[in-house]
């Protein structure tokens, strides 16, 4: 097994709880890693016998343009969907981030993980 990474893809959304937050929009980075047996691959050096990276993006740029109140929804939603449309991937860790969320205060990021195997599900 191998372990495939997405990180930080940058996207402006409108998800929070606050109406402000929907309107106005904000900054959110999401990263994906992908346990995926890439021994077929690595022989013959073939898209279609591994993740095809452009698929995973799409994925997460379609789920990120739907507005939401919380970020654990979308980051569920990119995971569903991911198990959904990618039968290669065994192994699916998912990080969705906020950039500066508005708290009152200076806070870098809110984020939320989620991670699980294909065979719990």
């Amino acid at each position: 097994m191998a372990f495939i990474y997405l990180e930080n893809m940058e996207f402006y959304s409108f998800h929070g709880c606050l109406e402000e937050e929907r309107v106005k929009g904000n900054t959110f980075l999401v990263s994906v890693c992908m346990e995926v047996d890439t021994e077929k691959a690595g022989k013959t050096d073939e898209l279609s016998d591994t993740v095809n990276y452009q698929q995973v993006y799409d994925i997460v740029k379609k789920e990120m343009e739907i507005p939401s109140h919380l970020i654990e929804h979308v980051a569920q939603r990119i995971y569903d969907r991911i198990f959904e449309q990618i039968p290669q991937i065994s192994g699916l860790h998912i990080r969705l981030s906020k950039l500066n969320p508005p708290l009152g205060g200076k806070v870098e990021k809110a984020s939320v993980e989620i991670s699980g195997k294909r065979s719990d599900r």
